[in-house]
């Protein structure tokens, strides 16, 4: 039998060069329904203007275990991204968390006693996006999802991992080089 798992996190970003609006970058708890992320969990289950949580299912009647709480990272301001999230999104997410208790990275035995919290990113313009590729942004969700679940169970990256790339790796967002010792 696996130790419990109380408290994890992981993330995850996949993208496809070309496809911005496409990419993926969950970010994810991971842990004991009786722990703090079952107490976040639960704490979850109101309505907040324009990040509207929602569990991950598969299809009508098919919620998956551990049950898992989704949430959008940003304002969903039009009916168009929130059905993409509640759609394309939500099935790649569902789907993945499946596979990953399917491949064993989730301990079967506690898919009951977990939940998942995930928040989620949509780009706010991939709606508008004439050639949006949906089969894209499942794959991505879907790829992210279960590497942010995994990288939450293995403690990845490692702090000796960190400490290493410390000087050697910048935040793709920031490209400065003004470094503080």
């Amino acid at each position: 039998m696996s130790s419990k798992i109380i408290f994890k996190a992981g993330e995850a970003t996949v993208f496809s060069p070309g496809k911005d609006v496409t990419a993926a970058m969950p970010e994810i708890l991971i842990g004991a329904t009786d722990g703090p992320v079952g107490h976040a969990f639960a704490n979850m289950m109101a309505q907040n203007k324009g990040h509207t949580a929602m569990f991950a299912v598969r299809d009508i009647n098919q919620m998956v275990r551990p049950a898992t709480m989704m949430v959008p990272k940003v304002t969903l301001k039009d009916s168009a991204n929130i059905e993409l999230f509640g759609g394309v999104v939500q099935a790649a997410t569902a789907d993945a968390i499946l596979d990953c208790v399917i491949d064993g990275i989730i301990p079967r035995e506690q898919a009951n006693d977990l939940c998942i919290i995930s928040l989620v990113w949509i780009d706010p313009g991939c709606a508008k996006e004439a050639n949006l590729d949906k089969a894209d942004m499942y794959k991505n969700n879907y790829e992210a999802t279960k590497l942010a679940i995994k990288r939450a169970l293995i403690d990845e990256p490692s702090i000796e991992e960190l400490i290493k790339n410390r000087h050697t790796i910048k935040h793709c967002m920031w490209e400065d080089s003004w470094d503080q010792k």
